[in-house]
C-alpha cells in the first residue's frame, strides 16, 4: 500500500485510504456472497436474489399436470 500526502489517519494512527484500498481487493462482500449462494444453491429465504420467473414455472407445471 502506498502512502500519499493526502492520506487521512484515525486517532489511533490507521491510514484510512490504505484500509479502503485493502478492502477493495479483499473479494466479495457479505451481501455479494449471499446473492451468489442464492443463485447457485437455491438457499432458503433468498427469494430477493432469485432471477427465476415463478409465474412461468407455475404455468409450465400446470401444463404438465393437464397432459
Amino acid at each position: 500500500m502506498k502512502e500519499n500526502n493526502d492520506d487521512k489517519f484515525t486517532v489511533a494512527g490507521t491510514n484510512i485510504n490504505a484500509v479502503k484500498e485493502a478492502n477493495q481487493n479483499s473479494g466479495m462482500s457479505y451481501n455479494e456472497v449471499k446473492e451468489f449462494l442464492a443463485k447457485t444453491t437455491g438457499g432458503h429465504g433468498t427469494e430477493i436474489y432469485s432471477d427465476t420467473n415463478t409465474e412461468a414455472v407455475s404455468e409450465k407445471n400446470q401444463q404438465s399436470r393437464e397432459k
